[in-house]
């Protein structure tokens, strides 16, 4: 049987891709189908690790395995904290807990962590026994923090020096210390002797200044502290606010027990925009790798709330059955008044998710964002009302029916857009996540106004 030759794949041109190239996965792909180990070291040598997991995402489970067997002790640490949640578990098992071990000893804190908690209880427990001491100890007391809170976040390598220390000392204490300097770090934190922070420093700022000069003329007072406790939502805020690019994070002592930097920041903003997307989608998982019977029960739930609101806007159809019954035209029109309505809504709500998000709609910006958006539904259902009643006339050649679809779209406009602005801040103040049930509620109200009002004029004007 001749031998078949993989070659590596013509490299992409810079137009054609950013990233991983699709190429390189079918290279890959197919040095892994003959066997080629060569080839597949060749191919995957210069790849970025944030690449390198993309990569063990596009391959099928057995390859998936086969690649991780082969890599074994090469394996970049610094790709598991690129790798999608969902598969943390899965690599980890392939991989094992003397591996995983070994990775977790070389990443930082933060990205340690990170992985560390998507696994199973028996999988924590075999990797617990087999890193240092105090490596287990930051990922138990990690672990103790609330889910997606500073604590979970922060990073523990933090550059800390006293008060009391000139610049000299300060960089004589870097030299001295390289161990704990292996980490890149861009601010020093000052702390007074109850290693409560008083300010910070960049680390540009001192190397510019001569070794005699206090460390204290250099600081940056008035440093915002984080909470341990405080939401990763709250903290994603106060960095786009006040233009941080970190944070540090203190115990209920006010005492510094880590920071939190701009990355694990653009982190959270991505995590939290597809977990809101998801949500008004009515899906709250995003893992592509799960189960069908899995996923059918993740959705059953929302798909059955929709079935509920239908059936009340059915049942607004149903009262007018003899209206329906003495004109046809009626039916036909129906479905545009609601479903203008709808989508209206939609952009309201996605506005107001977002505007709650960011923390605009505070004191009297609430009240102005209800009024813009009734006047803009009101202004958006005239012009519509103008357009579809002169269609309707046109079409049904009676000028009394494009006058209850102009009356009804104005309505249901205009209610789009009270209840678009108002479901999602009633759903905040009660502690309802809005980008949940948001587009639920808000359907079944266009819905069964839309109806209703058409429906109603249509027995008031027609019959």
């Amino acid at each position: 049987m001749a031998e078949v030759e993989t070659r590596p794949p013509e490299p992409d041109t810079e137009d054609e891709v950013v990233g991983l190239s699709p190429s390189l996965v079918r290279g890959v792909d197919e040095a892994l189908d003959n066997g080629d180990e060569e080839a597949v070291s060749e191919l995957i040598s210069e790849l970025h690790p944030a690449d390198m997991a993309d990569l063990l995402e596009s391959l099928v489970p057995a390859k998936r395995d086969e690649l991780l067997g082969q890599i074994g002790q090469t394996l970049d640490p610094e790709v598991l904290s690129y790798l999608d949640s969902d598969l943390r578990e899965e690599v980890a098992e392939t991989l094992g807990a003397k591996e995983v071990a070994r990775v977790l000893k070389r990443l930082e804190s933060d990205d340690a962590l990170e992985f560390f908690e998507d696994l199973s209880e028996d999988l924590r427990t075999q990797v617990l026994a087999r890193v240092p001491v105090t490596i287990r100890r930051l990922l138990q007391e990690g672990l103790e923090y609330p889910e997606d809170s500073a604590g979970r976040l922060m990073q523990r390598e933090v550059v800390v020096v006293p008060a009391i220390w000139s610049v000299g000392e300060t960089i004589d204490y870097m030299r001295s210390h390289k161990k704990q300097m292996e980490r890149d770090f861009y601010d020093l934190y000052v702390v007074d002797p109850r290693y409560r922070p008083i300010g910070k420093i960049p680390l540009s700022r001192v190397l510019r200044n001569k070794r005699h000069v206090p460390i204290t003329e250099l600081l940056d007072e008035g440093v915002r502290t984080v909470p341990v406790t405080m939401d990763q939502d709250d903290v994603a805020f106060l960095f786009k606010q006040y233009s941080l690019l970190s944070a540090p994070v203190v115990d209920s002592s006010e005492r510094l027990v880590g920071v939190v930097t701009i990355d694990d920041i653009v982190h959270v903003v991505e995590e939290e925009a597809e977990d809101d997307l998801l949500k008004l989608g009515g899906v709250t998982e995003t893992n592509v790798y799960s189960a069908v019977l899995e996923t059918t029960k993740s959705r059953f739930t929302w798909l059955f709330v929709n079935l509920g609101t239908a059936v009340m806007a059915s049942l607004v159809i149903g009262v007018f059955e003899a209206t329906l019954q003495q004109a046809v035209a009626l039916a036909i029109l129906l479905p545009i008044v609601a479903s203008m309505g709808g989508n209206a809504g939609t952009q309201t709500v996605t506005v107001a998710v977002r505007a709650l998000a960011l923390k605009q709609l505070s004191g009297g910006g609430a009240k102005r964002f209800i009024t813009k958006e009734l006047l803009v539904g009101l202004a958006n259902g005239v012009l519509f009302a103008v357009l579809v009643g002169l269609v309707a006339w046109i079409w049904f050649g009676n000028s009394l029916i494009g006058m209850v679809i102009a009356m009804a779209m104005v309505i249901n406009m205009v209610a789009a857009g009270l209840f678009g602005t108002l479901i999602p801040i009633t759903l905040e103040r009660l502690n309802i996540d809005p980008a949940v049930a948001s587009s639920v509620f808000l359907t079944t109200v266009t819905d069964v106004v839309g109806f209703f009002a058409f429906l109603a004029l249509a027995a008031l004007i027609l019959l």
